[in-house]
């Protein structure tokens, strides 16, 4: 299992590392397009905690477009733009699209972001309303699912990291179509993998 999971990452990984070189995802935020053959994140076996304190596995986001960030709630530097980011682009999806879309803020500091201080923080950014689900791993789930979005972090000191300011789109069926790298960048290509992804183009 441990040899399946681990080729699957290497698999969503080498995606996401093909799209950052032919796309350039980052500060031009141009789209991608979908690769049909390419690997899901829907089969990651990992489980999580949401800010509710309940147990999923991502497969239980299957259905809509998911828009994903890698975030720690006590970042006083790129999550709180990071955040912006997410709540601007929230904003410039068209209502007919909003219902078909999931946005996802995971934690990259398991140990202290508990499904209560997640929530805490969901609703101090305004950002507890069901199209929100935050989301708390172990320290090997987090790993796993960095890699697969090919964000970098490291911890240099308690309750401190280093860490890559990317924001992945993954359509219905789980399948990376879009990445935004930067903060503040612009986001209309994003909102348009968004809008395309969700089936209301």
């Amino acid at each position: 299992m441990k040899t399946m999971l681990y080729c699957l990452a290497c698999l969503l990984l080498t995606a996401a590392c093909h799209t950052d070189k032919q796309q350039q995802p980052t500060a031009q935020n141009e789209q991608t397009t979908v690769d049909k053959n390419a690997a899901s994140i829907f089969d990651l076996a990992s489980t999580w905690k949401t800010e509710e304190g309940n147990t999923i596995h991502l497969r239980d986001l299957k259905g809509k477009t998911l828009v994903v960030v890698m975030i720690y709630t006590s970042c006083k530097s790129a999550c709180p733009r990071l955040v912006a980011d997410m709540l601007g682009i929230s904003e410039k999806v068209p209502d007919r699209a909003k219902n078909n879309v999931q946005y996802v803020l995971v934690s990259i500091d398991p140990e202290h972001d508990t499904p209560e201080k997640l929530k805490e923080f969901a609703i101090s950014k305004s950002m507890d309303g069901k199209e929100w689900t935050f989301l708390q791993g172990n320290p090997e789930t987090v790993r796993e699912f960095a890699n697969v979005l090919a964000v970098k972090y490291k911890e240099i000191s308690p309750m401190d990291f280093s860490h890559s300011n990317i924001i992945s789109v993954f359509d219905p069926a789980g399948r990376l179509v879009h990445q935004q790298e930067g903060l503040g960048v612009n986001n209309q290509a994003t909102v348009d993998a968004i809008i395309k992804t969700a089936g209301n183009e």
